[in-house]
């Protein structure tokens, strides 16, 4: 592949069920927390279960929870270049200003307010951006794709400075279709168990800042680490089930090791799918079996702690992947009673240690979509100001 200019993550920040920062979920996994409880935004007596993760207090702004939860992370970020770029990830956006419109009308119009994009020009009138901004929306695996377009980008040269903002709500338009599929475990949500019975939602917003070497110079940041590789993948085979033979998610992570310019064995560990359900976790298994074989990484899922996020899974994962490569440890499994027999010594309900410099973060998600983003430890550069 072409050589490509490398890629700094300068800031992260989130806003969980665990926590308001990156730093108090962090903390909190690693204490084997789950905010998994029950879900009072709405009625679930005629669903599946009454469980998610959410965040307290949420208010609507603008008509929405989403912007609640988004300013708090904007109240983290950094100052930004006029000239950045901004890409979101959402699978549904503002959701649930539909919701509100259907409960008042019987067949409400859909208004652009409603959409995932609405997201997006929300950001960039906020944050006062004049550089390119558009939305990816791939599913669960969303902002995976999202900081793959954006470390492509200024990896090519087309781009000095990324925002990746990727957010989604627990709404009862999700919830309900979650449920309907089956989806949904009444239980929290056992990541890799033989006992697993589904998934739990959840919902939470991230950010990863992207810059260039000449970029990193320019601001005075401190590179916290380097995404040095990307790769995505369609395996083609059901509307909602993953192919059972991991062919996509294989294929997504052999183009980021190439990108990369890394062996398999330079993994050190996976920040995995993980959602629970029964075939998700067979096929991410099978995939790792099918690369590694005997010697897969240790991996984990956040999962069964803060839910699964949706389009925010993957950016919140990767902002953790950082903390994991500088604190060279990977969280627990929350929720894990008893790992899978063939991936036993791989996954635990306990810290790992992590005896490398490079991370595997992947996403998987509905269509078949597979992404997969590489994480590596970076030297200090000399820069010209303090972070």
């Amino acid at each position: 592949m072409t050589m490509m200019k490398p890629v700094y993550i300068v800031h992260c920040a989130a806003v969980t069920p665990l926590g308001d920062t990156l730093d108090t979920t962090w903390q909190a996994l690693n204490a084997s927390r789950s905010a998994i409880g029950p879900l009072e935004r709405f009625a679930t007596k005629s669903y599946v279960t009454s469980l998610a993760a959410t965040i307290p207090v949420l208010e609507a702004r603008d008509g929405s929870l989403l912007y609640d939860l988004l300013e708090r992370l904007l109240l983290q970020l950094p100052a930004l270049p006029q000239d950045c770029r901004l890409l979101t990830a959402t699978t549904k956006g503002p959701i649930d200003l539909l919701e509100q419109a259907c409960r008042t009308t019987p067949s409400p119009a859909l208004t652009p307010a409603m959409l995932p994009e609405a997201m997006t020009g929300w950001l960039q009138q906020r944050l006062g951006l004049a550089g390119e901004a558009r939305n990816i929306n791939a599913a669960c695996a969303s902002s995976t794709a999202a900081l793959a377009q954006a470390a492509a980008s200024i990896g090519a040269g087309l781009a000095d400075t990324v925002l990746v903002c990727c957010a989604d709500l627990v709404s009862e338009f999700v919830f309900s279709g979650f449920s309907a599929l089956q989806a949904l475990s009444p239980a929290a949500a056992r990541p890799f168990d033989p006992g697993r019975q589904g998934l739990t939602l959840g919902e939470a917003a991230a950010s990863l800042l992207l810059m260039s070497e000449e970029a990193v110079a320019r601001s005075g940041l401190t590179p916290l680490a380097r995404l040095c590789g990307w790769g995505a993948a369609n395996d083609a085979n059901h509307i909602t089930a993953p192919a059972r033979d991991g062919c996509g998610l294989i294929e997504a992570i052999g183009q980021c090791l190439a990108r990369a310019r890394q062996p398999l064995e330079a993994v050190a560990a996976i920040s995995a799918h993980g959602t629970g359900t029964v075939y998700n976790d067979a096929m991410e298994i099978t995939a790792f079996r099918a690369l590694w074989g005997e010697l897969v990484p240790p991996f984990n899922s956040i999962k069964g702690a803060v839910g699964h996020t949706l389009g925010a899974a993957g950016g919140l994962e990767a902002a953790l992947a950082v903390l994991s490569l500088q604190h060279a440890q990977l969280p627990p499994t929350v929720g894990l009673q008893a790992a899978e027999q063939t991936v036993s010594s791989m996954v635990m309900s306990r810290v790992q240690k992590v005896g490398g410099d490079l991370i595997l973060s992947t996403n998987s998600g509905f269509g078949g979509v597979n992404a997969a983003i590489a994480i590596s430890r970076v030297e200090p550069l000399v820069t010209g100001g303090n972070a």
